[in-house]
């Protein structure tokens, strides 16, 4: 009975001391929670003082350790210069003197051809013999009549002096003297009009040989012994004189006032990647109906690159300023406000972005004219110039 007792005692004490240790580590973990609240609470008091005091300071410290990154950008220092527009227009290469060869007599058969298509030819040259036969009988004929003339003359003039001697005599008419004389005269007269008659003939005969009325080449022959020559669809033959040869183009109407005789060209000619200067040469007095446009010609030299027919890029000059500023075209931008460039300018010993508007003119390729806005020295914002504000920090390392 004492051994139960104590050993309940025992127990009692025990439990006592356990439920004394677990109310302690209780209060214990209930102290530190409410000391990490207060913690928590404190830092987020001092993170808010901290930002708003950083605030304020950004606000009052102009140093460059508070200031923005700069920006790096190209520039370019603009500087006066000569500005020239051109009308850029598709032409063709034409040669002054072409000839399309035709009989003077009118169409005839091609009896004999002297010439090849390629062939260097003269002014002068025989090309074609044409079927002469009517005119060469005619021919024969006229110069027997003629010799029947002068026969007949002959003995007119015969009788008109024998009557004349008769007359001195006091013998024979006067009517009979008159009719030997008229006789003789009107037979000068058929001799003269038979003369003419046969030069004609002559000509006709001559017009069955047809030759070339220029220098040049045979760039077309197209005709065959025995077929008509000179009427309609029949063959042909074509001579170009490439010594002199033009770049022919039409131009809209609008540049009728900006554009005349004398006008510097350059001629651009890609196929054989060649390009001349020169001037115009002819410019149209009218305007054409259908594509409201005037013709242009330009004169070029004697090439053998050259060909009549090839295609020409002919740069015509229609405007031209000195000293003025000329900027790149993508250095340009726009806003709501209009056209502006972004320019650095110095201020304080700092490169600064700064906008700057303009008024443009004409733009030749790449390059623009600015009428108004820039000057001479201004520092032009060449590259990095699209996200730029006004005001922000720049440099060019």
């Amino acid at each position: 009975m004492t051994k139960y007792t104590f050993t309940m005692l025992a127990a009692m004490v025990l439990f006592s001391s356990c439920g004394s240790s677990k109310k302690e580590s209780d209060a214990a973990l209930n102290d530190k929670r409410a000391t990490l609240e207060k913690l928590k609470a404190d830092k987020k008091s001092i993170d808010g003082k901290i930002t708003s005091l950083e605030k304020e300071i950004n606000k009052l410290d102009t140093s460059a350790a508070n200031m923005p990154k700069a920006k790096l950008v190209a520039i370019q220092t603009l500087a006066t210069t000569e500005f020239t527009h051109y009308i850029e227009l598709q032409g063709r290469v034409d040669a002054e003197n072409v000839s399309y060869i035709t009989p003077r007599g009118g169409p005839g058969q091609i009896k004999a051809i002297y010439i090849q298509q390629g062939a260097l030819v003269k002014k002068g040259q025989l090309l074609l013999k044409l079927d002469d036969v009517i005119q060469q009988q005619n021919l024969v004929a006229s110069r027997q009549g003629l010799e029947s003339i002068k026969t007949q003359l002959s003995y007119a003039k015969n009788i008109y002096q024998r009557q004349k001697n008769l007359w001195d005599q006091n013998i024979g008419t006067e009517v009979q003297l008159i009719t030997a004389k008229n006789n003789v005269a009107t037979l000068e007269n058929q001799l003269l009009t038979s003369q003419e008659n046969i030069k004609v003939v002559q000509e006709q005969v001559k017009t069955a040989s047809v030759y070339s009325d220029v220098n040049g080449v045979a760039d077309m022959v197209t005709v065959k012994q025995g077929e008509i020559f000179g009427s309609p669809g029949s063959g042909v033959i074509k001579i170009v004189n490439n010594s002199l040869l033009k770049v022919v183009s039409n131009i809209p109407e609008n540049y009728l006032g900006t554009v005349g005789k004398g006008s510097a060209v350059i001629v651009v000619l890609p196929d054989v990647n060649k390009s001349i200067n020169t001037t115009l040469s002819f410019v149209g007095a009218s305007i054409d109906i259908i594509n409201r446009g005037f013709v242009v010609e330009a004169k070029l030299p004697a090439d053998p690159a050259l060909k009549p027919n090839q295609i020409a890029m002919m740069k015509i000059r229609d405007y031209a300023a000195a000293n003025v500023m000329v900027i790149p075209l993508n250095t340009l931008q726009n806003d709501e406000k209009g056209k502006f460039v972004m320019i650095a300018s110095t201020e304080n010993g700092k490169l600064i972005a700064r906008k700057r508007p303009v008024n443009i003119g004409s733009l030749n390729g790449n390059l623009l004219e600015i009428k108004t806005g820039l000057k001479a020295g201004d520092a032009l914002i060449t590259e990095g110039f699209g996200s730029l504000y006004e005001g922000q920090l720049l440099t060019t390392q």
